[in-house]
């Protein structure tokens, strides 16, 4: 059976895009297939997954492109970014209809490379394997990885010379606010139509473009709200990788804070902070900003309405976001529907966990089987009292479906890596299979659950290119 293959992005966008094949894996060895969501999309790999999902071999049916974006990275704005060390093999239906993207990453320079080798190494292949499964656990929308295969090719690093890999990842589109920032650069309004009625059709059939933006503000407000209440930190919220299907995509400088701090950063490159944890919710107005600003001659023929439209609808954004991470936060709390102090009683009990720098997951995970360590009990002496009131009746059981007990921890993460790059497999597999099933009992995974030590330098993660 194979891949069944229908490309519409390559059919209907043929500005949006260079046509090439993926470099050739000189010798492809499968690291790791995603069996459930194979089967889940109904692909027939018929033993061709290394070679297939490698670039060694290019799946009948496929129609392999370099996707052509634009972007702000770090408040700068380049007009031309593009799939620099990635290609879209196609798009596939699932069982139920529904389209997705199969797309490699490390396979081979593009002529948007800007200078880089087009390649990836093991271990960044690997972590966005990792977390995308994570987040999926975890109920937050996501990019999914569906393989990674080494390529018998080494690449060149600041660490050395690493094994390279292929990451072959499933999205239900790679539409960026970026793609849309690189047909407005060029004042193609052909182009930028096209690309919209296309986003439309395949993303929320029926709207106009005033509908799409709404669409994807209440994607992308719903999907930093549950970021935050993870304690997760993308590192690079730039406009291109700010999906229109409110998917998180591209785990590069990612990571989970351990003790929460507002303004932890991971990613090497963030000197000033821009996409801290604290700053995220920020971005997102900033991101979605940049996207009204292209869609402004679909909103209204005049530029004045145009405008005062784009405005009115950027004016929601804070709101829409706050509501979600209240009802994120009253989730977490199990909370009995809502009060107007659940603000003050959010706000109160992260001061104190930041004073005394309580972890984020235990403190919630604990809160629900009243385990808090001394330190932070004594902290919410007068908070304690005010929670209770406001608790559901079944609060521990909600607080156990609602909290994780288990993140992909960071020193674990680089420990299981450091083993794969090395050709152990076993830590990788064993710490996957602990964070596929985050709410379920510690017992027997202890170590899972628990912190870095005290001993360990400060985390930080690099974009892996």
């Amino acid at each position: 059976m194979g891949i069944r293959f229908d490309n519409s992005y390559a059919r209907d966008l043929p500005g949006a895009y260079l046509r090439l094949n993926p470099a050739v894996a000189p010798a492809p060895e499968l690291l790791i297939l995603n069996d459930g969501l194979a089967a889940g999309l109904g692909l027939a790999l018929d033993g061709h997954a290394a070679e297939w999902l490698s670039g060694a071999a290019v799946p009948p049916g496929a129609d392999p492109i370099a996707m052509a974006y634009a972007g702000h990275q770090f408040g700068g704005f380049s007009p031309q970014l593009g799939d620099g060390r990635a290609h879209l093999l196609g798009e596939i239906r699932g069982p139920d209809g529904r389209r997705w993207d199969l797309h490699l990453k490390g396979s081979g320079r593009t002529p948007f490379s800007r200078g880089g080798d087009g390649k990836a190494a093991v271990g960044p292949m690997l972590r966005e394997y990792l977390m995308g499964e994570a987040m999926h656990a975890l109920g937050v929308p996501t990019t999914r990885a569906l393989a990674v295969v080494a390529t018998g090719e080494r690449v060149l690093r600041e660490e050395g010379m690493l094994p390279g890999a292929v990451l072959a990842r499933v999205a239900a589109s790679h539409i960026r606010v970026g793609t849309y920032q690189f047909f407005a650069a060029r004042r193609d309004a052909a182009g930028l139509r096209a690309l919209l009625d296309y986003t439309i059709a395949r993303h929320d059939p029926g709207v106009d473009a005033l509908g799409l933006f709404d669409a994807v503000m209440a994607r992308q407000c719903r999907l930093i709200a549950q970021w935050m209440g993870l304690g997760f930190i993308h590192g690079v919220m730039n406009t291109d990788n700010m999906a229109m299907s409110g998917e998180t995509i591209d785990y590069g400088p990612c990571a989970f804070m351990d003790a929460y701090a507002p303004d932890t950063v991971f990613s090497s490159i963030d000197r000033q902070g821009r996409y801290s944890y604290a700053n995220q919710p920020l971005i997102l107005g900033w991101n979605l900003a940049r996207l009204a600003e292209t869609l402004l001659p679909f909103f209204d023929a005049d530029g004045e309405r145009a405008v005062a439209v784009a405005n009115d609808r950027l004016d929601r954004i804070a709101p829409q976001y706050q509501a979600e991470w209240l009802a994120v936060m009253r989730r977490k709390l199990a909370l009995e529907g809502e009060d107007a102090g659940d603000q003050a009683l959010i706000d109160d009990l992260l001061a104190a966990m930041e004073a005394v720098g309580a972890d984020w997951t235990l403190t919630f995970r604990r809160l629900g089987t009243a385990a808090l360590d001394a330190g932070l009990a004594a902290a919410l002496t007068h908070w304690m009292p005010r929670w209770q009131a406001r608790r559901r009746a079944d609060w521990s059981e909600a607080m156990t479906r609602a909290n994780p007990a288990i993140i992909p921890r960071n020193h674990l993460v680089e420990q299981a890596l450091t083993a794969a790059t090395s050709g152990d497999m076993t830590p990788f597999h064993a710490l996957l299979a602990a964070v596929t099933d985050p709410f379920a009992t510690l017992a027997g995974r202890e170590k899972y659950g628990m912190p870095a030590p005290d001993d360990l330098p400060p985390h930080v993660t690099y974009c892996g290119t």
